[in-house]
């Protein structure tokens, strides 16, 4: 099976079907993070994933998970095998300021050795373009969002200083895999709540956007660094 790669209009046209018909849908994105995490015992020993600069930093607690965790590994193959759109980076990247040996090349690496082959792809820094993109804010009016992320009123204020439209009807605040079980059960719980999900926060937001689909039937979003790229009308 091949992918296709869906460019910035296909992706808010899917978005917005499935917003528009109430039909579960999924973004998630592999970048450097997410290969460091998934290359635990598969494609790389577990001392060579932990010598790595964002192991390290992981570790001190940075980046809301702690290596070794092979739960967590498995949890985003199974959430990268059921998104309805995976982000990939671009084979020359060069917008994540990453080395290029935990970028693609490290993805191909795993999507091959977990036989991993998603329908439909895109460029996974859309996130941070979609929020200069004119039709992505109109496609958030007049539905209940959800927001996710360490720091949930500073993006819900941001959101709404950019389009005072917007309704954000909750917020959950997620810093840490460990608070997943508990935020996958208020994601449940309340899915009669909201239509979108916008979820920043690191490699967690991968299984998060996936299980707002599968658990709550609506739309979750991978939106990573996103927040730091609106701007203000």
């Amino acid at each position: 099976m091949s992918s296709r790669n869906l460019d910035k209009a296909a992706l808010l046209n899917k978005i917005r079907f499935a917003l528009d018909h109430s039909l579960p849908f999924s973004l998630v994105r592999v970048g450097d993070g997410e290969n460091i995490v998934l290359a635990q015992d598969s494609v790389w020993s577990i001392s060579k994933v932990l010598a790595e600069r964002w192991a390290i930093f992981a570790n001190k607690g940075f980046k809301g998970v702690t290596l070794p965790n092979l739960n967590l590994r498995d949890a985003l193959v199974e959430a990268i095998r059921k998104a309805d759109v995976v982000g990939l980076l671009d084979p020359n990247d060069k917008v994540i300021v990453a080395s290029p040996g935990v970028k693609r090349q490290l993805t191909d690496k795993i999507f091959h050795h977990y036989k991993l082959r998603p329908e439909l792809t895109c460029n996974a820094v859309v996130n941070r373009e979609l929020v200069s993109e004119r039709k992505f804010w109109a496609l958030l009016r007049g539905r209940r969002i959800l927001v996710i992320t360490r720091y949930p009123e500073q993006l819900k204020r941001k959101l709404i200083e950019r389009q005072p439209d917007l309704t954000v009807v909750m917020t959950i605040k997620f810093s840490h895999y460990g608070q997943m079980e508990n935020t996958l059960k208020t994601i449940a719980a309340n899915k009669a709540q909201f239509d979108i999900a916008l979820i920043s926060c690191g490699v967690n937001a991968v299984i998060l956007a996936q299980k707002v689909a599968e658990f709550a039937g609506k739309v979750g979003i991978d939106f990573g660094k996103a927040p730091e790229y609106i701007r203000k009308k």
